[in-house]
């Protein structure tokens, strides 16, 4: 090992004195290395604590990732491009890292569909004065550098030469580091895979190729699949139903004060007859996964997002069954799930009354009276997409009434709050769930005469708070902590609805997961299908047209019983 760190002293010097193209790349290499990847490093550091004994084997890892990233950029830059390939690189690594160290999150395909899906209000909600700071002295200053000396190639069969030995050594020099720590590399690449998901940029580069290459996918035009072609209606209607969904955003269930939590945050619900169940898990951990996924019959393990877009989901089956579908949004959308419903936008003040700097969730109520007036005689089904508690700042999700728990965190730079802090804003912003969800309830009972009455909450994905280091969410779902993954969810049911609170409660502790909602909807609605034959024990909890089948003989009486 010790030659080996001498040769690279060596190179380093002749790097410097004599730049060319392919020692350009190399010097950019070892600088990314040292300032876009404190994160990967860290990692490694947590597998194998830093001992006088495994130094070695942690000098070689170093050696591992360094020149895997030099033969990645050996690979790609070429010619005139060189200066700019290289100067994308150091601007997007140095943004990359930022979030990795600050937040502990992996930029992966996910991630960056998070991104891709960002509306404005939160892409300025991540801005910060150390994200400029780092951008600048890490990604713009060194970019601009390169931009102005990187050399021309002078003879391009000279420069892929070069290049073409400097891989060659690169890969002498992984056959080195390796050699000597095969059980250990063998052990490193079986057990620590996410690790690797750290290296930056070539694991970002990697990611974004796949999202592009996923959305060439899901650009092409396909035939929409129709699902639950079988479903009929089956249940007598001497009410309509009226159903409102609320489609939660960053919400945990341990934070619910219904759940046990140990502040007071939802004072309102508790005098609400709701039900809480407490175990239900997440489809994925960002929003652009969980709600198509949510919304999907595919289920988690079987989600695919080109799938997804290209089948019916939940509430196109209620819709080819007459029921109306109305989705307002105060989030950045439906994530194609409501592309061929009515949708409003609820996020500037054209539509929404509630706008304070931020538009407010309890905006989506307005004018809703109006719709159902007009729907007379008809099954509705209304989805309220929250903002909800969408981070990281916390604090500006909730108006200045609801700022119960202090001291608050007033900034999206989690870092520079304490722990109370960033727990206090937080849980200020399911407090004001806890209102918007009691105003959706008490907006129902005006209803509940002569309409079937329901309100289901339920949340996309929860949200780290800096526990073992992690903050945000959109995790890859392998390694997503519990935070992340396990939502509220939370039932009312009007006095003429299907279904009672006392059938309900003993269910509220059953292991569920978004991958009972597609089924679930479709029950609520009385709409019977094969799909969902494996619901059909919570079907016959309704009176009404249990009688019904057990006429057509669908079920054996035996069931009744």
């Amino acid at each position: 090992m010790t030659a080996i760190f001498n040769r690279l002293s060596t190179l380093s010097t002749f790097l410097i004195r004599s730049p060319t193209q392919s020692r350009i790349i190399l010097l950019v290499t070892a600088f990314i290395m040292l300032t876009a990847n404190w994160s990967l490093f860290e990692r490694i550091l947590e597998i194998y604590p830093f001992k006088l004994a495994g130094l070695p084997f942690l000098l070689s890892l170093a050696v591992f990732f360094s020149a895997l990233t030099a033969i990645f950029f050996l690979c790609i830059c070429h010619g005139r491009a060189t200066r700019w390939m290289l100067a994308l690189f150091l601007i997007v690594a140095s943004q990359a890292a930022y979030y990795m160290d600050q937040f502990g999150v992996i930029v992966d395909i996910v991630m960056i569909d998070n991104i891709m899906q960002t509306n404005p209000q939160e892409f300025a909600g991540l801005l910060s004065i150390n994200l400029a700071i780092r951008t600048l002295l890490f990604g713009i200053i060194p970019a601009w550098l390169i931009i102005q000396y990187c050399p021309k190639p002078s003879n391009i069969r000279q420069e892929l030469k070069s290049k073409l030995r400097w891989i060659g050594l690169m890969l002498i020099l992984l056959a080195l580091a390796i050699t000597p720590f095969t059980a250990g590399y063998a052990s490193f690449m079986r057990e620590h895979k996410i690790t690797r998901y750290y290296a930056n940029p070539t694991y970002t580069t990697y990611s974004a190729i796949k999202y592009l290459m996923q959305q060439i996918n899901v650009a092409k035009a396909l035939p929409l699949k129709h699902l639950a072609q079988d479903a009929k209606m089956i249940g007598p209607s001497s009410r309509p139903e009226l159903m409102i969904m609320v489609v939660g955003e960053t919400a945990r269930a341990d934070r619910f004060s219904l759940n046990g939590y140990h502040k007071e945050t939802n004072p309102l619900l508790a005098k609400q007859s709701v039900v809480s169940l407490t175990n239900v898990q997440s489809c994925g951990t960002s929003t652009g996964v969980s709600v198509p996924c949510m919304f999907s019959s595919l289920g988690r393990k079987g989600y695919d997002k080109e799938k997804a877009l290209n089948q019916e989901n939940a509430l196109d089956v209620l819709f080819d069954h007459g029921v109306q579908i109305l989705w307002r949004d105060n989030n950045s959308d439906s994530k194609g799930v409501a592309t061929r419903m009515k949708y409003e936008d609820f996020k500037s003040p054209t539509l929404n009354p509630s706008c304070e700097g931020e538009c407010r969730d309890i905006g989506m109520l307005s004018g809703l009276d109006k719709y159902i007036e007009a729907r007379r005689g008809k099954d509705i089904l209304i989805v309220l997409h929250q903002m909800g508690n969408h981070g990281p700042e916390y604090y500006r999700r909730y108006p200045k009434q609801f700022e119960k728990f202090k001291p608050m965190c007033m900034t999206g730079e989690l870092q520079n709050c304490t722990q109370q802090e960033i727990d206090n804003s937080y849980d200020n912003a399911i407090l004001y769930t806890d209102y918007f969800l009691s105003n959706v309830i008490d907006f129902l009972k005006k209803y509940d005469n002569d309409r079937a009455t329901a309100m289901l909450y339920v949340a996309d994905h929860g949200e780290s708070l800096g526990e073992k280091g992690f903050y945000l969410h959109a995790a890859p779902y392998l390694i997503a902590p519990k935070e992340q993954t396990h939502v509220p969810a939370i039932v009312w049911m009007g006095k003429h609805f299907d279904y009672s609170q006392q059938q309900l409660l003993p269910y509220k502790d059953l292991a569920l997961s978004h991958d009972d909602l597609f089924c679930t909807l479709l029950v609520a609605f009385e709409i019977d299908a094969k799909m969902c034959a494996a619901k059909e024990e919570v079907l016959m909890q309704n009176l009404d047209f249990k009688s019904v089948l057990m006429k057509q003989g669908a079920i054996k009486k035996t069931v009744a019983n």
